[in-house]
């Protein structure tokens, strides 16, 4: 049976997303963030991420983390296509291209959304979001995102999905990286067909049901 390691506050939302999608049976160890303790080595801590018997799972102390038999997968894109592929029928690949599609489009979200989506996410959620120097880092990062939005805006203006004619992972992949800048205030607004998808993933069952389970962990 399948294990993910990691709690819902985390890049585990993503896995976690598609298994309320499949409504596979899995083992879910809620591992947290050691920097969210002020004492991960204390004997009566949660298991986290600086925990020894988590570090024999993943060396690396990052979460999620995947085992299924002995295959062990540590990055939580990977995780999400591996489910799908071997679990989740018309939510993985139907075919080669397809699958090359749906390994494009998660790399385009970790490499050109991600990354400026959450420093857009952590300064408007720190003290600094209100000064001149936090609202010119949204700025900049805003800026960062313009031109992967915009492809994505043109690639979903011709269909309702990233890939084939349905839901799939890979829609799954870049909702989770984009939540990260819905909280900016017009940067969506820019790109409408964009988040009409976006609130249409998440108007889904299995997302509400992930976040649910998120909202109910410690912030």
């Amino acid at each position: 049976m399948l294990t993910l390691y990691g709690v819902a506050r985390s890049r585990a939302s993503r896995p976690l997303w598609l298994l309320k999608e499949i409504g596979l049976d899995f083992n879910h160890v809620p591992v947290i963030q050691a920097n969210r303790l002020s004492n991960p080595g204390a004997a009566d801590a949660p298991m986290n991420t600086a925990s020894a018997a988590y570090i024999q799972v993943n060396p690396q102390g990052q979460i999620p983390c995947l085992t299924d038999g002995d295959l062990v997968l540590t990055e939580s894109l990977g995780i999400t296509l591996y489910i799908a592929k071997r679990y989740g029928g018309d939510l993985g690949p139907r075919d080669l291209a397809e699958d090359a599609l749906m390994e494009q489009w998660a790399l385009h979200a970790a490499t050109g959304i991600e990354g400026p989506a959450l420093e857009i996410m952590y300064i408007q959620s720190g003290e600094g979001k209100d000064t001149a120097e936090g609202q010119a880092a949204i700025g900049i990062a805003a800026e960062k995102l313009r031109r992967p939005l915009r492809r994505l805006e043109g690639h979903l203006a011709k269909r309702d999905w990233m890939v084939g004619d349905r839901f799939t992972a890979a829609d799954i992949n870049t909702a989770e990286c984009l939540r990260y800048a819905a909280g900016h205030p017009t940067l969506l607004g820019e790109f409408p067909r964009l988040k009409a998808w976006l609130d249409l993933c998440q108007s889904r069952a299995a997302f509400k049901e992930m976040w649910e389970m998120r909202m109910a962990e410690p912030a």
